[in-house]
């Protein structure tokens, strides 16, 4: 579908791709663009629209912006999932707009919403002004892969979008479009100086650089800058970092939002001959990948707990560093007023753990309870006793201890409210080293995503800004303390090798023969990749966690439960 024209400059005419394929822009006075960074919240679509107004006015009013632009998807939330397959859902959205028209004039909007047209519905980007919906643009590249299902619900769009604004002609794209040629190039030959992209784009920890690459290879082969206006925020297993930028012609950076954080970043532009210049103005700086992991796990905590509505969190502090970073986690997102931890020590809890622990609790300023459960384990065994009988001790009275842990968990959530979170980290989750209904338990997993190796990394990280976490932690060996004298190593690999493994076979989908020939151990990589395949079932009842790597397991790594390959 066309985009009709800003004021009607167009109405009547189409622009002449000859030669060059734009006409020369009318001088023009500097203007100004305002990218809102938002959060909203899936599904809350009237919320979502007062966001919208609310942020609209304060654009036009504080910075005399002529255009803001809001994320893809602003009014229903990214991503809606099956909703979008509701009518009434889309009504509201429908309502919403209607809204909006009606409580925003003299200024602009590009607003990302789903939009019904004639051959089904589409992700759209909706330009707003004076009462009217003045032109629209529909996605044309539709992801599936990853995280995204965009084909599930949206059919795509073929034509460009490209309005005018204060002598300026703006071409509009959805994210996706951006790491493709078409879309912009199609803006370019339809007349535009501009390039806005409008974006849900997920953070992981290599995707920054892989993002501003592409930005740069549209504008490269355009000449054009670009405005580019991220989401922020967490939605359930996924976190949006924004980082909303300004790119001139020639590619040099010009203005960067802060990543994580949600505001109105104003963006000076103007027009002169046939060339948009975009002024400098404030870059935020990057943080290394630490630093910028770990903000994302706080963030997608945050939010989970927020738009949730949970009055706190709770979790099991057992002395070791997976609870120990969890928890930094859960006081940096909530304050240590909404964080409750507990230690359930056993015959197998060493002085060291209950020393930990309880240190750990008293530098975080958190609520801190030790509550034994060798009672309530011993119970449990002389139930079983008689069907037991002489079988001998083994991963069954282990289990047995966790899942008495995660009772107790459970129990206390009930009474109080609060989100148990559970500490595991993705070497576990991976193969199996987790126990179902123990420590598996909670509503949220804020480490499902962190290789364990990562995790040492993300603690030191957070010790650097307040050394909150005993020195114990980082040199003592990995244990669940579930039997005398335990390690982690005597089930499985060093981390170090396992996380190599793993991240080959997981993220790279490499086979057991490549990683055999990349030089690991062919008995260790057949016993590993056998073990992720093996405990699929554990983690789909895994509760979600935010996503920080290239492939995170549930929505975005599918595999069938019941399988004959054998990759």
């Amino acid at each position: 579908m066309d985009c009709d024209a800003i004021h009607g400059v167009y109405d009547d005419q189409r622009l002449s791709t000859s030669q060059s394929g734009r006409h020369s822009a009318l001088m023009s006075e500097a203007f100004t663009v305002v990218m809102a960074q938002s959060n909203p919240l899936v599904g809350d679509v009237p919320g979502n629209a007062e966001r919208v107004i609310e942020a609209a006015r304060e654009a036009r009013d504080d910075h005399g912006a002529a255009l803001v632009v809001f994320p893809e998807l602003m009014l229903t939330g990214y991503p809606a999932d099956d909703l979008l397959l509701r009518r009434d859902f889309l009504d509201a959205v429908d309502q919403a707009v209607e809204h909006i028209l009606a409580s925003v004039h003299g200024v602009t909007l590009i607003v990302g919403a789903p939009r019904r047209g004639p051959h089904g519905l589409e992700n759209a980007a909706l330009v707003c002004r004076d009462g009217a919906v003045v032109g629209h643009y529909a996605k044309q590249e539709l992801p599936t892969y990853g995280v995204f299902d965009d084909r599930r619900y949206f059919i795509p769009g073929t034509s460009p979008c490209v309005v005018e604004l204060a002598g300026c002609r703006v071409g509009v794209t959805i994210c996706e479009d951006a790491w493709y040629p078409a879309a912009a190039n199609q803006a370019a030959e339809a007349g535009a100086q501009l390039i806005v992209n409008i974006n849900a784009s997920p953070f992981d920890e290599r995707k920054w650089e892989a993002r501003q690459d592409v930005l740069r290879s549209r504008i490269e082969e355009t000449g054009l800058a670009l405005i580019y206006c991220n989401m922020a925020g967490g939605q359930d297993d996924v976190v949006y970092d924004g980082a909303s930028c300004a790119i001139d012609a020639d590619g040099a950076l010009r203005q960067r939002a802060p990543r994580f954080d949600t505001g109105l970043y104003a963006v000076s532009l103007s027009v002169e001959a046939d060339a948009v210049s975009v002024a400098p103005g404030v870059i935020a700086g990057e943080a290394d990948t630490a630093a910028s992991t770990y903000q994302a796990l706080v963030c997608g905590v945050r939010d989970y707990i927020e738009k949730n509505g949970f009055p706190g969190v709770l979790l099991g502090l057992s002395g070791g560093m997976d609870s120990a970073l969890t928890a930094c986690i859960a006081v940096d997102a909530l304050g240590p007023e909404r964080v409750e931890c507990v230690m359930m020590p056993t015959r197998y809890t060493s002085q060291m753990s209950h020393t930990d622990a309880a240190t750990l609790a008293d530098n975080l300023g958190v609520g801190y309870d030790s509550v034994p459960i060798e009672g309530i384990f011993e119970s449990f065994m002389e139930a079983v006793a008689p069907v037991f009988g002489d079988a001998p001790p083994d991963v069954t009275e282990e289990n047995l201890q966790s899942r008495a842990r995660g009772a107790l968990l459970m129990a206390l959530s009930n009474k109080g409210g609060k989100l148990v979170l559970a500490a595991g980290n993705k070497s576990e989750m991976a193969v199996g080293y987790a126990t179902l209904y123990g420590d598996m338990v909670g509503g949220f997993s804020p480490l499902k995503d962190v290789y364990k190796t990562r995790v040492y990394e993300l603690a030191r990280y957070r010790n650097s800004v307040s050394a909150v976490l005993p020195e114990n932690l980082f040199v003592r060996p990995p244990s669940a303390e579930l039997r005398h004298d335990q390690r982690d190593t005597d089930s499985l690999p060093d981390y170090a090798v396992l996380d190599g493994i793993l991240a080959g076979y997981v993220e790279r989908d490499a086979s057991v023969a490549e990683l055999i020939d990349e030089g690991y151990d062919a008995a260790t990589v057949e016993r590993v990749t056998r073990l992720v395949r093996i405990n699929e079932y554990k983690r789909r009842q895994a509760p979600p966690g935010v996503k920080v790597t290239t492939r995170a397991f549930g929505r975005e790594r599918r595999y069938p439960i019941t399988s004959g390959f054998r990759p």
